[in-house]
Parts: C-alpha cells; structure tokens; sequence
C-alpha cells in the first residue's frame, strides 16, 4: 500500500489519469441509466400520443445529455482541463460551428425544427413523396426521418430532402388511411354500371371502411367519371382503410376485385396498341 501511494505521489500524471478513466466510466454509466429512463419516459407518451415532436426533442435531449457529459469529462481533470476551455470556452467552437453552418448536418438539424414544427406528418402517419418513396413514419431524429417501407424495408430520409418534397399524407388529421383507385374502361362501356360495379368490389373488401364523412356518417367513397383519355374513360374513387392494414395488402386485394367483377360484367379495361401496317410496294 506504501509503495502505492509512494508512486502516486512520485508520480501524480498516474493518478490523474486514473481518476480521469473512473470519471469517464462514471459518465457512459450515467448516460445510460438517464438515456434509458428517457426512452422509457418518451414511449409511455408515444403510447398515448404519437407525436413528431417528442421524438424530434427526445433527439435533441439526447444530444444535449452527450454533449454535456463529455464536457463533464473534460474539465474534470487537470491532464484535459486545458483542451476543454478551448473546445468549449474559446473561440475554437465559435469557428467550428461557423464552419459546420454550411455542412449538410446542420441543414438536416434546421429542416428537422422545421418538420416538426409545421408538422406535415406524425409518427404512425403513411406519406408518400414526390419521387416516389412511400412508407409510414417511423421515427424522426435531428439527421432523418425513418420510413417503414415494404416488409423489412426501412428508409432513411435525410431532413434536408424530405423537407424540400412535396409530401401526400394519406392520413392527415384522419382516423383512417386512403389512396386514390383509377381505374380505365373502353369508350363504350356502361358509365353507371361500371361505378356500380367498382364500388361494390371496394366495399366487399374485407380491409376497406366507411371513411368519407356525411350528414348521415361516414360512408364510402363514391365512385366519379373524371374524364375522356385518348382510349378510355376514367373513373376513380378513394379507399379507406384503417391504419393496422398493409396499404399493399389493401391494393392488392381491391385490385384483384375490381378486376374480377369487371371482368364478371363484360366491362373491358383498355390498353394500348399500335397496328402496323406493312406496305408491298418496292
């Protein structure tokens, strides 16, 4: 024990060091246990409440928490006190936050205040954006917002893009979710029958409800003859369903019924052709 305290004394850099390791240990320790209670704090509310903004803040806290601990590190010790007051205290954060300014990161962070403020979506919400991409919001943090796509497909946004595409909720401010049903017929088909027809196929589909409010309650969504294409005509309606079903597996199983009774009905669904006309001349 005396030769111990005899080398920390001849030596005291071994001591700090030491104390700077348990201090280190002490610290990821600590940041578990409060990003642990957080998280568990943060789901009891997103259990009540779906809320972008709590997951937007939650990374926020969480970022905050780290930041402030490894300052906490830092100045504890003489060996690292110095390197501290400059990352922290000096001019050296000043420039370095000056120089991430025009750095993709702080373009997400920026775009990510902006989502959650605005709030186009919530967590639990299916969007679908302009190039393309659908899936249902599953998470946002001050980086991304995370899309559970097709399956086990999960799509990592970044802020910055999502917030400069236009976004189609499909479940804005509803109960329900929806999507919009096109479907084309030949020029000489029975206008009422073929509505009648696809209506009834909607609602015969186990995934579909009643959605569209009315004096009355909700009902399904009528069927519209929207106009003449160059080789059909064009009818559409919209389809509800609740947010637990698959919106692939509601597709797919109202497109397979309304190709069915369609085809039950004799209503031809057209498609184009080209006809070539070959000529004997020389």
């Amino acid at each position: 024990m005396e030769e111990i305290t005899k080398l920390f004394a001849d030596h005291p850099y071994i001591w700090q060091a030491i104390k700077l390791l348990m201090t280190t240990v002490a610290a990821c320790v600590g940041v578990f246990l409060v990003l642990k209670l957080e998280r568990k704090t943060v789901e009891k509310l997103l259990d009540r409440r779906k809320n972008i903004n709590i997951r937007f803040v939650e990374s926020v806290v969480r970022f905050v928490i780290i930041l402030l601990a490894v300052e906490w590190v830092v100045m504890s010790s003489p060996l690292t006190q110095s390197f501290g007051k400059v990352l922290f205290q000096g001019t050296a954060i000043i420039g370095a936050i000056a120089g991430f300014a025009a750095q993709p990161v702080i373009s997400d962070i920026i775009c990510g205040l902006m989502l959650s403020a605005t709030k186009p979506f919530d967590i639990g919400d299916r969007i679908e954006l302009s190039d393309g991409t659908a899936g249902i919001v599953r998470d946002i943090t001050l980086r991304h917002v995370e899309l559970a796509g097709l399956d086990t497909e999960r799509l990592i946004i970044p802020n910055s893009v999502l917030n400069g595409l236009k976004i189609v909720n499909m479940s804005y401010r509803t109960m329900n979710r929806s999507y919009k049903l096109k479907i084309n017929v030949a020029y000489d088909t029975d206008v009422e029958l073929a509505m009648s027809v696809i209506r009834g196929a909607v609602e015969e589909s186990p995934y579909t409800v009643p959605g569209k409010p009315g004096p009355d309650g909700s009902t399904y969504g009528p069927v519209y003859f929207l106009e003449y294409a160059s080789s059909s005509l064009v009818m559409a309606t919209t389809v509800y369903y609740e947010p637990g079903s698959p919106t692939e597996a509601v597709k797919s199983d109202v497109n397979v019924r309304v190709n069915r009774a369609l085809n039950a009905h004799g209503i031809e669904i057209p498609y184009d052709y080209v006809n070539v006309v070959m000529s004997d001349k020389g």
